[in-house]
């Protein structure tokens, strides 16, 4: 009885043993001393029972504590930090830590000094006038390569990348998308190649309402291509956020918030786009936390 309310199942080994032995004591006592023994052995009985009973029980304690230190440690870091290729393998915990603070004081000035308006209220975006998707025609990084931009970006986003051979193609790999935090196994074909699909961080259509229409179209083509802009991320993530600012849309994953909205904060400060009100307010928000 004394066993189960001092928790007996959580001591170690030892303690175990030590007040079953001494629960088999008391019990000859208790059974011997009513013909052998005075009530003041058996009072001296009890109190040995129950102080080794407390000693166990104090030391089981400890080592569940000690364990559960070693095993559940400090908790994340707020901010998770993406290694291009090197995504959590299957069944893993999502990788948490903190991104050097100057990126995000950085990322605070240049959302400071982005301008602020309202949104274009013009009806008339249309994916074609970003050019063909994922031209290798295009002046930013991994342009004139020889793939498609697809390609890069999943041959970059992927870990335990397999590339079909003399090809640009990725064939399978794992990502973990940054998005939600979920791991999925990527395996090229015409009915799994969708598992994973690349996100314009801004949104073309965000763009094109907040400065976009009046380039030029290699301009809108390198945009749409530049992989600062893109990330491979989960089939749903990319349905979800679709054409959102951050005004009305943030990454499920509270741990990719303050990269998302510095890369954001930078894409649009690389090319001279501007923010409504409401988007300022929310990238403030997370910017400010980071």
């Amino acid at each position: 009885m004394w066993a189960d309310r001092l928790g007996f199942d959580s001591l170690s080994a030892a303690a175990r043993g030590a007040c079953a032995q001494a629960l088999r004591c008391y019990n000859f006592g208790m059974v011997s001393g009513a013909s052998e023994t005075t009530g003041r052995r058996r009072r001296h009985l009890l109190a040995a029972v129950l102080a080794v009973l407390v000693v166990g029980a104090v030391a089981g304690v400890l080592f569940w504590q000690r364990s559960a230190a070693e095993e559940g440690g400090s908790g994340a870091a707020p901010t998770w930090r993406a290694v291009p290729g090197k995504s959590a393998p299957p069944g893993a915990t999502p990788s948490l830590a903190a991104e050097p603070t100057p990126r995000f004081d950085i990322a605070r000035r240049q959302l400071a000094a982005l301008e602020v308006r309202g949104w274009d209220r013009t009806s008339d975006y249309q994916r074609h006038r970003f050019g063909q998707a994922w031209s290798d025609d295009v002046n930013v990084e991994f342009g004139h390569n020889g793939c498609n931009t697809r390609d890069d970006i999943l041959r970059r986003d992927l870990n335990t990348l397999i590339v079909r051979p003399s090809t640009c193609f990725a064939q399978s790999g794992t990502l973990f998308d940054p998005y939600t935090g979920a791991t999925i196994e990527f395996l090229r074909g015409p009915r799994t190649s969708r598992s994973v699909e690349i996100d314009h961080v801004v949104a073309l259509a965000d763009a094109w309402f907040k400065g976009a229409r009046s380039w030029d179209a290699q301009r809108r083509l390198d945009f749409a291509n530049d992989p600062r802009n893109l990330l491979a991320v989960s089939q749903q993530a990319n349905f979800d956020k679709a054409f959102r600012d951050a005004a009305s849309w943030l990454p499920p994953n509270p741990g990719y918030r303050c990269d998302f909205a510095a890369r954001q904060v930078e894409v649009k400060t690389a090319y001279g786009l501007w923010l409504s009100v409401k988007e300022k307010r929310a990238l403030t928000a997370v910017l400010a936390q980071c």
